[in-house]
């Protein structure tokens, strides 16, 4: 193989955005072969405007039409993982789009899915490619900043004003999305917050629902983590705020690091602060420091950087920047958040999917969005 065939299932906002990358060649040896959706109006716009391209009304006819070699899913949330597995099932290599999935318990299945297939499984979560963050994780992996002992991310800035939940009445209900901010806006940070710090074993958390806005789900959270180092975390998020923030400060013995701005700070101490604790005689007194401001050559890719590169693990093996196994992580988080709230109490991680997903379907089964897809998600086989 030296070009691979690819083919778009959901065509919104997200999946012609894919589309266009691909089609117009800024994707290196890919080529849009098939589109699908459930909505005729957006395959009358492929029609009319890539016409080389085969339209289907659903997954099932694009993936069984042999114009593909792989699927960029970029449907509902809920969604993600039953496509994916049939997709796998079917010998085809996947894309999924953040998040993962709505629950811990379908996307387990779909990962396992994937690694029986043995096929290339990505997820695009293309802020893996940005410089700064990048940099971050670089520096805490080679030890640069020492131990962490705390990492706080304020990211306030998803303001979102009452219209644009009006604008579809799945936006921000249960059955809709399975989430607010957290599910919707959020994975890109929750991603990064383990990818660079790494997985906390245990959540509690603070949330209100509706809080600013007229929706069923959360839209202000604040949760607090623990690490298996005794190092804590908070997270701190809402689309209520504005002015927002977006501010990631991670401190460890030999300093801290902080993103806000799209820029990267290292105060860097000439000692680590421990071996400084015990040594120093004078009572008073700290570290020497230094205000270091981190140069950043690299250039973020973003989806296009994600496309290529799951383009090149196909054809070449080369290692994936979001491989899609480890999009269960930032929704563990997430979903540790829920429950936590829900419970009022301390969720460890991992907690019990089964559980997870027997209150979520409560709320869903209440939820003011009724639609087909509900009934997909509650009962089709494979997706808990």
């Amino acid at each position: 193989m030296d070009c691979v065939r690819i083919g778009v299932i959901g065509v919104g906002n997200m999946g012609t955005s894919h589309a266009k990358n691909i089609a117009s060649g800024k994707v290196e040896n890919a080529k849009l072969t098939a589109v699908c959706d459930a909505n005729p109006a957006r395959l009358a716009w492929f029609k009319a405007n890539m016409p080389d391209v085969k339209v289907f009304e659903n997954e099932d006819q694009l993936m069984d039409s042999k114009e593909v070699d792989a699927v960029v899913v970029a449907t509902a949330h809920f969604l993600h993982p039953p496509i994916a597995i049939k997709a796998f099932e079917k010998g085809l290599h996947v894309l999924i789009e953040k998040p993962a999935g709505v629950y811990t318990l379908q996307v387990r299945e779909m990962n396992k899915a994937a690694e029986e297939s043995g096929k290339v499984f990505a997820i695009m979560y293309n802020q893996r490619t940005n410089p700064v963050y990048r940099k971050a994780r670089e520096l805490i992996k080679e030890g640069e900043l020492g131990e962490i002992k705390r990492s706080i991310w304020i990211i306030t800035s998803w303001y979102r004003p009452q219209s644009y939940f009006d604008s579809g009445g799945w936006r921000a209900t249960w059955a809709g999305e399975g989430g607010g901010v957290l599910l919707n806006q959020d994975p890109h940070q929750l991603d990064l917050w383990q990818w660079i710090c790494g997985m906390p074993k245990r959540v509690r958390s603070f949330m209100y629902f509706g809080k600013y806005h007229d929706i069923e789900v959360e839209d202000d959270v604040t949760g607090y983590v623990e690490y298996e180092n005794g190092a804590t975390g908070l997270f701190v998020t809402s689309t209520g705020e504005a002015p927002g923030t977006n501010r990631l400060e991670i401190s460890g013995d030999m300093g801290k690091i902080v993103i806000e701005d799209k820029t990267l700070t290292f105060w860097r101490n000439r000692v680590n602060e421990r071996q400084f604790n015990r040594e120093y005689q004078g009572g008073f007194g700290q570290p020497e420091c230094w205000k270091c401001e981190i140069p950043i050559t690299e250039t973020e890719t973003g989806h296009v950087g994600i496309l290529n590169n799951f383009v090149e693990a196909i054809l070449t093996g080369k290692e994936l920047i979001a491989p899609g196994v480890e999009g269960i992580n930032g929704l563990s988080i997430s979903n540790a958040m829920h429950l936590s709230a829900w419970l009022d109490d301390w969720v460890e991680i991992p907690f019990d999917d089964s559980l997870y997903y027997e209150k979520l379907q409560e709320k869903m089964r209440t939820s003011t969005f009724k639609k087909n897809v509900v009934d997909r998600v509650l009962n089709v086989e494979g997706t808990h």
